[in-house]
């Protein structure tokens, strides 16, 4: 019984970091004697490269490594080098025993240079970005520099204030830190992000997902801030700064000491263009952004090892206004504020078994408010989600299979208060209140289960998993995920065929949800529509190809297909600018990607995407909140059909990088969107005079979309000095050359109008200590 119920406790939670795993490597002499050798790993598809030396007893070891193929060096003076291709496919860390030759006699094996630039086993076409690639990022807006690393990759739309979009879903995008998901809104107008200086690599999954994650899945992002020990003291400083008086700062430490590493960092920075505004003139859009972490990790023994992470985010910002708020004199600010602590517990029960245990507890909060002046209403609002989270699963490796079970409980309480007081009547209906005050809260509880297994086979890749869901906030309800992957690599031909089926239990926003469900909003019409929001489900199809060429580069081709029931989106409460979550009845999403990838060619590397996709949704409304005619549109739209507004038709993505010398590099680059759809109902004159003409000639209201929206980018970067203990570095980064009017969104009063950044310089100065 005990047994039992040990297993089921390591089998209580999703361990949400799914495919990492550890390299134990141990450096000998052909007499056995340790060698405190170099150790060199690589991995062109994880984009992974790692360099460090073996200790006194000649061992090394890589931690938190994406499944795949490595490439492994090992050298000392004397002793010759060694390579070894290495396969990391399991949560289990993998002991490896190299031996060097004796002094004068060099061992060598060559390695094609194709041999880790397509994983042969990838099922889900998971995109890596590593630590090289988030080091020479382009410059962005602060709270944005994760994101537009994301946005990079092909299926993905950026839509305004840094919100993604992935395969023109609304929202539905799960961040996972360090292995814990976070399922809300991650944009800067709702949760700071993560400083991009903090991350060490990321994983971006769009298919194939494994039965591990659950709740928000258009997409997963899964962010590791966590290092591999050196010894003893070091780190880094950042100093940025560009346009719109934006500058910033970043500095990290770590110890690592014995079995214990102990590191801090924290970052502060400010703009004068948080926000994408809704009008040339950027008016009232100051924000600031702090926060800091501290990470402590300790190997108890070999067996066992346990992690805290403490973590604080805050943004306090402006909203900035349209021309006739400005005029009126209107302020609108917000701010918000995110604490966290983690913990984290992995055990090793022997060389085919490892549990792995995670807990959290998280607190955030948002408010929002608008002076005395606001037309054509002053609002103010407050929000909280008050997060405990526990997850555990247990891995077991048996010959070609990798088998995982687990789930996760996730207790959650929301609270939220909305108020507003109109002070232009003429914008709404005789009916509408002058005044409205709304709070509420709700208790949020969640648990799922899943099982998966996965059989490695010669060339032959399987993958099968289930998961079960259970929701309860607003309603009950639960769920049964059927996941499925596949992959073949033909060697002859150096390509690996895959395809995969994903179920989905995707639950609804918690933002404003309660709001959106409280009979109270009934008093602001005459007309209401008001249906409880209801999780949606979905079935995800992909095939797909990956190729390498002349041991340079890679092809990557992707075609699916997305097909819901209850398809979630959301929409405006009035003219507030407050959105909460609808549902409509179905809704179906295609498309294709295609990617080049160029991890290295002499001096130079790059990559080429193109991205379509098309979507339509499909009415009855199912769930949400529609007032006065959105209420009757909704009614008698009956079965019609309608675009979705995150359909992206096309996508292309291009950056080329050229190593001048060891020391200098220049890259060029440049994005292009054919332009989302609009919802514009008011008068051209009205427009004009919100927006001004410059906007307006930047949509085609005849195809109801806005204009291609184009932007053109240069960096250049040079190392300081040559120390590789102390290294610096400075980059330059021009964005937007031809200073093009991008108009990102554009809609009615109040409804998420948004220009792209005009052309704008940034700097970094990086130095390590």
């Amino acid at each position: 019984m005990r047994v039992l119920f040990t297993l089921l406790l390591l089998a209580a939670a999703a361990v949400a970091q799914s495919d990492f795993g550890e390299l134990r490597i141990t450096v000998t002499d052909s007499a056995g004697l340790p060698v405190r050798g170099a150790v060199e790993a690589t991995s062109q598809a994880n984009q992974y490269r790692r360099r460090l030396e073996a200790d006194a007893n000649g061992h090394a070891v890589l931690k938190r490594l994406a499944f795949g193929r490595y490439n492994l060096s090992l050298s000392y003076p004397g002793l010759g080098t060694a390579e070894q291709l290495v396969d990391v496919r399991s949560a289990i860390p993998q002991e490896l025993k190299v031996v060097l030759g004796v002094p004068g006699l060099k061992t060598e094996v060559n390695v094609s240079a194709d041999a880790t630039l397509v994983d042969t086993s990838d099922y889900n076409s998971a995109n890596r970005v590593g630590a090289a690639a988030i080091e020479d990022r382009v410059g962005a807006m602060p709270g944005r520099s994760l994101a537009e690393l994301v946005n990079e990759k092909p299926g993905w739309v950026f839509e305004a204030n840094g919100i993604l979009h992935p395969r023109a879903e609304e929202y539905q995008v799960q961040y996972v830190i360090d292995g814990l998901p976070l399922t809300d809104n991650r944009s800067v107008a709702y949760v700071p992000d993560f400083d991009a200086d903090d991350v060490q690599e990321m994983s971006i999954l769009t298919a194939g997902f494994p039965a591990e994650y659950g709740r928000k899945m258009g997409g997963v992002v899964e962010v590791q801030t966590q290092r591999d020990a050196l010894p003893g003291f070091h780190g880094k400083a950042v100093l940025s700064g560009g346009g719109f008086d934006t500058a910033g700062l970043y500095a990290e430490g770590e110890y690592s000491w014995g079995r214990n590493v102990l590191s801090l960092s924290g970052s502060v920075s400010s703009t004068d263009r948080y926000l994408d505004p809704p009008v040339l003139e950027n008016y009232t859009n100051h924000g600031t952004l702090l926060d800091w972490m501290a990470h402590y990790e300790r190997d108890l023994s070999a067996h066992d090892r346990v992690g805290v992470v403490l973590r604080r985010e805050q943004a306090k910002f402006e909203v900035p206004d349209e021309i006739v708020q400005q005029q009126a004199g209107q302020r609108q600010d917000r701010e918000s504020f995110e604490s966290a602590a983690q913990l984290w517990y992995d055990h090793i029960f022997s060389a085919n078994a490892i549990g792995m245990f995670r807990a959290m507890t998280r607190d955030v909060t948002a408010s929002y408010w608008s002076n005395a002046l606001s037309t054509p209403m002053i609002a103010g609002q407050d929000r909280g989600y008050h997060e405990q989270y526990a997850k555990a699963a247990l891995s077991l490796h048996a010959g070609v299979q990798e088998f995982k079970a687990g789930g996760d409980f996730d207790y959650a309480s929301i609270q939220e208060a909305l108020s507003y007081r109109i002070t232009d009547p003429t914008l709404f209906g005789p009916d509408t209140p002058l005044m409205f005050r709304f709070y509420g809260h709700a208790p949020d509880r969640e648990q799922s289960a899943f099982a998966q297994d996965e059989v490695r086979w010669k060339n032959l890749t399987l993958s099968a998993g289930l998961r079960f869901d259970h929701y309860s906030l607003l309603v009950t309800q639960h769920a049964a995920s059927p996941r499925l992957g596949a992959a073949y690599y033909w060697p002859w031909a150096k390509i690996v065929f895959r395809a995969s089926y994903d179920r989905v239990f995707q639950t609804p926003p918690f933002e404003n949800l309660l709001l959106s469900s409280s009979p109270l909003v009934g008093s602001l019409s005459d007309q209401v529509l008001r249906l409880p929001v209801v999780p949606a489900h979905g079935n995800y199809y992909q095939a797909g190809f990956g190729r390498a060429f002349f041991g340079r580069l890679r092809m990557d081709g992707n075609f699916y297909r997305r097909g819901y029931s209850n398809y979630p989106d959301d929409d405006l409460l009035l003219n507030t600018g407050v959105s909460f979550p609808i549902t409509f009845a179905r809704a179906n999403i295609y498309g294709e990607e295609l990617k080049l990838d160029v991890p290295r060619w002499g001096r130079f590397s790059g990559y080429l995407s193109y991205s379509n996709q098309r979507g339509n949704g499909y009415f009855p409304v199912t769930g949400g909140l529609f007032l006065g005619d959105e209420a009757a549109s909704a009614v008698s739209a009956g079965a019609s059909v309608f675009p979705l507004s995150q359909e992206q038709r096309n996508t292309v993505r291009v950056r080329l990088r050229c190593d001048v010398t060891s020391r200098i590099w220049v890259a060029a680059g440049g994005t292009y969107d054919s332009g989302l759809p609009i919802d514009f109902d008011g008068t051209f004159q009205d427009a004009a005079a919100e927006y001004g003409q410059d906007i307006l000639n930047r949509v085609n209201f005849s195809d109801d979309r806005t204009r291609p929206l184009v932007s053109l980018n240069v960096s250049a970067g040079v190392r300081l000095g040559r120390s590789e203990r102390r290294p610096a570095r400075f980059q330059i980064d021009g964005t937007n050359l031809t200073n093009k009017i991008n108009v990102i969104d554009f809609a009615g009063l109040f409804s998420g109008t948004a220009l792209a950044p005009p052309r704008s310089v940034a700097a970094r100065l990086q130095f390590g200590y």
